[in-house]
């Protein structure tokens, strides 16, 4: 039977999961890209957003606010009305119609990519690294893997840090989940079936909007995938490459009413991931089943999550009693309503962020954890489309539904 290990003190566990916040940030900081001085007192904070094609994402405007470290010096957005409405958001010193000339002329040192819509995110992120800032983006990092890793590597090269809206991996609950599961508290992981909301966006839009973070909190628990297997239908068919189309938002191609891949991991450890409108009533809130040799937790996905465990007998003939019960180590039961806010999950993104860059260390939410999870949702359309396994990372970079040159 493994050990528990002994809880952590309160202060430990709040800095983890990123409670410690303005007033950890009081030490120097680190900024090592040539050209950037160490700021003397606030850090320039500069927001991109675009109110007619993906808005500001999930409140990504606000991310800076109440900091007494970070000033707002600009927000850039083409609508009028939209920048000067952000502009009163986020306390914008002031505002540019583009993020180019706001880039070239503010040099701030932190940039928020706000839109939900993808299509500029690559432009975006390359002019705002060639600056010297550090990125923070709205998921998906971008529309192709050849798009984040060229982001990544001139992150690496300028010694920036880039990280996405993963908000879920840093919830308290599920951080602690993750310490609990390797203590045992469901014996060995042996499989994770996950689905999306498969509500109107059901199948490759689904895969694309919320399929990533299932994959984020796939690879959290299990580590990187190594292989994928994919029906995706549409019609009742398997898809071709006429299938490909745009999904109601700017994403990148989408195909495919229904999906049902499945994933290896190291150590024997299999993934599911299913998104037909169908199985929406038997499936309920999309989110992960955690199934190990002991028992069973099952993450309620949300911008907060709930975590539940599978208490129940064995088979009998008479039946299965079962049930889902909260889990009662969950830190989060008993927190405040604030913190479980759009607001206090971007805030703990943010503290990571800002931590990793005054530490060098890796972020929680990093550019190269969303790329991988990314590169799981376009595994499940050359799958797909191939019907046959392919191994990840994957060799093709561009995007499975558009055709090679």
């Amino acid at each position: 039977m493994p050990r528990t290990p002994a809880r952590s003190s309160r202060r430990r566990f709040l800095r983890r999961c990123g409670w410690i916040g303005t007033a950890a940030l009081a030490a120097p900081w680190a900024w090592s890209a040539p050209g950037v001085e160490a700021p003397s007192a606030r850090l320039r904070a500069a927001i991109i957003g675009h109110t007619r094609r993906g808005d500001y994402g999930h409140g990504h405007e606000l991310i800076f606010n109440d900091r007494p470290d970070v000033e707002v010096v600009a927000v850039a957005d083409p609508s009028e009305t939209g920048r000067a409405e952000a502009a009163v958001r986020c306390h914008a010193a002031r505002q540019y119609p583009s993020y180019s000339q706001m880039l070239r002329q503010e040099r701030p040192q932190l940039v928020s990519i706000a839109p939900r819509w993808t299509d500029q995110h690559h432009d975006m992120a390359m002019q705002a690294l060639r600056l010297g800032a550090h990125l923070y983006l709205e998921k998906p990092i971008t529309q192709t893997l050849e798009q984040a890793d060229e982001i990544l590597a001139l992150a690496g090269q300028a010694g920036r840090k880039v990280v996405v809206a993963h908000q879920m991996r840093l919830a308290p609950q599920l951080v602690r989940l993750k310490e609990a599961i390797a203590a045992g508290l469901i014996g060995d992981l042996l499989e994770l079936r996950a689905h999306g909301k498969q509500d109107a966006r059901a199948g490759g839009e689904d895969l694309i909007v919320l399929g990533i973070h299932l994959f984020d909190l796939m690879r959290m628990f299990a580590g990187d995938a190594l292989w994928c297997t994919a029906r995706v239908t549409q019609d009742g068919r398997d898809i071709q490459l006429a299938d490909a189309h745009e999904a109601t938002e700017n994403i990148g191609p989408i195909a495919g009413h229904e999906i049902q891949a499945q994933f290896g991991f190291a150590h024997g450890i299999n993934g599911v991931f299913t998104s037909r409108a169908a199985y929406r009533a038997e499936a309920g809130r999309w989110g992960i089943e955690l199934i190990g040799a002991k028992g069973r937790a099952r993450i309620l996905a949300d911008i907060f999550p709930a975590v539940l465990l599978h208490e129940g007998d064995d088979w009998t003939a008479a039946g299965h009693k079962s049930a889902w019960r909260p889990w009662k180590d969950d830190p989060s039961l008993s927190l405040p309503a604030e913190e479980q806010s759009v607001r206090a999950a971007n805030r703990r993104v943010v503290d990571d962020w800002l931590a990793a860059i005054r530490s060098g260390g890796e972020p929680a939410c990093s550019g190269r954890n969303a790329m991988q999870a990314l590169e799981m949702a376009m595994a499940v359309f050359e799958a797909g489309l191939n019907r046959s396994r392919v191994a990840l990372p994957l060799a093709r970079r561009s995007h499975p539904l558009v055709p090679e040159p």
